[in-house]
């Protein structure tokens, strides 16, 4: 890299090089510009149906993957709320958890994307690596398990290899973009 010769403008280059980094990066999910206010709440479902060692932070990660942390967000799709949950996913959430009140209040909302990741990842139970289990089980809630079963079924006889970067390639763009971007907070925009 060359420096400019005058002083003020070292100075303003190096001003903006925070600026650039940030426009182009994720930063991390512990990041200031991520409001902390749902916290106890990913803390609270993700010690309920986790366990009390696991990182909440992957549910506000993969929060902010899916509405940027906004509780009002709707998709084109319809899914609803900070987890971004389909009204009939959500039906069938509620079948095992009659308490859980509107899907559109945030508390419930957290609650139910964060059992339905536990739903996911006990079905992925085979992959030894806990980040692959995370991997797959984000993939799935995204683009669905039937999906990433045959996705994971077309890799293995392909490549012979079932770890998520082998399987990731056969899944759809936005899946990639989405567990990418999920593992990217948790990694603090690196």
């Amino acid at each position: 890299m060359r420096f400019p010769r005058s002083p003020w403008l070292l100075w303003l280059s190096l001003a903006a090089l925070p600026l650039l980094a940030w426009a182009g990066y994720d930063l991390g999910v512990d990041d200031r510009r991520w409001s902390d206010q749902y916290d106890h709440h990913f803390r609270k479902y993700a010690k309920h149906y986790f366990g009390v060692g696991f990182d909440w932070r992957w549910f506000k990660a993969q929060a902010i993957a899916e509405s940027g942390l906004r509780p009002g967000a709707k998709s084109a799709r319809g899914a609803i709320g900070l987890m971004q949950i389909m009204p009939p996913t959500y039906g069938d959430i509620l079948k095992d958890n009659p308490t859980f009140g509107d899907i559109s209040e945030p508390r419930w909302n957290i609650a139910a994307g964060i059992y339905y990741d536990r739903l996911l990842y006990k079905r992925w139970s085979f992959t030894p690596k806990n980040h692959e289990r995370m991997a797959f089980t984000f993939a799935s809630y995204n683009a669905g398990y039937n999906r990433l079963r045959k996705d994971l079924r077309q890799a293995l006889k392909e490549t012979g290899d079932g770890d998520w970067t082998r399987v990731a390639p056969y899944t759809p763009t936005e899946t990639q973009h989405y567990v990418s971007r999920i593992f990217d907070l948790m990694r603090g925009g690196e």
